[in-house]
């Protein structure tokens, strides 16, 4: 998604049967729909029905990596090579090619060949043991570590270094992500923490995982929500200047000993007024003070909207590619399709109609 949101043309190859027909539920008379805006996900990306268990359809994939920049697939290992469509046969087509490999365990060891999702990836690379309040169970941070973080985004971090590095050698490689090394990759600067002691094992009692009160959360009197994370001495002075509290009555900012009446304090203040009203309290004021949005409020902050960092494509509010440029801005945004036409797909990329039509008559294409 994000490498076609920066302007790369994406095609993707699924298989036969793959439901890319969802119905309009505002018009069930129109049937299938042609657009499917919810699914945020295959924005700007397009998908054919491929059965790669026919010679004709691994041909026609391999007549589209003649023409590509990157390779793209998300098997267990050894699955491309079954279907012919590992590097070597890639790469034997097109020497220039940028053959991205996605898995996550990774391609060798012992769980290699093993099922997993994001959740056993934050296990194994040292990540879920650290989230979470004290006392409590590791908590899952929705899947966004290992699969989009640790995962995909460090696999388009690679895909592009590597099309750099083919700019001055004019040769592809293969770039190999796995997902459990990209989340134990983010935790880089808390693994120096741990070994120089400042990082303790026990969760919720460290600066950054909510063991510290001024980084932390804390409940309105409306129910909802301020995030603070004033850390540095000066933020931490507004807030307690914004609080109307006695900084010289807390003593050290960081003696631990005095955390829980810390805590206990800033809970009690947060709790005389709503969220929007300390978020306009703090709205002048560096201490670091925010209030805690859900999807449905974020696109309409001011500074969402004056930053235009959300888009809304067939209704559906969405965050807006990102980052940006000041000379090939990025956009616009199209919904997926519900049902891309592979005569239109395929012929960008140089397939005729007539090849496409004898293609799905013999069921080579969904």
């Amino acid at each position: 998604m994000v490498l076609a949101d920066l302007g790369a043309d994406v095609v993707r190859v699924v298989r036969p049967g793959t439901d890319l027909v969802v119905p309009d539920p505002d018009r069930p008379d129109l049937g299938a729909s042609r657009r499917n805006p919810w699914d945020v996900l295959h924005r700007n990306r397009p998908a054919i029905a491929v059965d790669l268990r026919r010679d004709d359809g691994v041909d026609l994939v391999l007549e589209l990596v003649g023409a590509a920049d990157v390779f793209v697939e998300g098997f267990r290992p050894g699955v491309a090579e079954r279907f012919g469509l590992g590097p070597e046969e890639l790469r034997a087509r097109n020497r220039r090619l940028v053959y991205g490999r996605m898995t996550g365990w990774g391609r060798e060891g012992p769980l290699a060949n093993r099922a997993g999702h994001d959740l056993d990836y934050l296990a194994l690379s040292g990540v879920l043991a650290h989230l979470g309040r004290h006392g409590q169970p590791p908590t899952p941070p929705l899947n966004v570590v290992a699969d989009f973080g640790g995962g995909g985004m460090l696999l388009a971090v690679g895909l592009l270094a590597a099309l750099v590095e083919r700019g001055v050698s004019g040769e592809g490689q293969v770039v190999d992500a796995a997902m459990v090394d990209g989340s134990a990759l983010l935790m880089a600067p808390l693994f120096g923490a741990w070994a120089s002691g400042f990082w303790s094992a026990e969760r919720g009692t460290n600066l950054l995982d909510s063991g510290a009160p001024f980084y932390d959360c804390y409940r309105c009197a409306d129910g909802r929500w301020v995030a603070v994370a004033a850390i540095e001495a000066p933020f931490f002075a507004e807030l307690l200047d914004g609080l109307e509290v006695d900084a010289v009555t807390l003593g050290d900012q960081h003696d631990r000993t005095r955390w829980p009446e810390l805590r206990a304090l800033l809970a009690e203040r947060f709790s005389t007024r709503t969220r929007d009203e300390w978020a306009d309290h703090f709205a002048d004021r560096d201490a670091c003070v925010a209030p805690v949005l859900d999807m449905g409020e974020a696109p309409i902050h001011p500074h969402a909207v004056a930053r235009r960092a959300f888009v809304d494509v067939d209704g559906v509010a969405q965050p807006a590619p990102a980052p940006r440029f000041d000379r090939t801005p990025a956009g616009p945004v199209s919904p997926a399709g519900a049902a891309d036409d592979p005569v239109e797909v395929l012929g960008r990329w140089g397939v005729t109609e007539d090849r496409v039509r004898s293609l799905l008559v013999d069921r080579v294409l969904g």
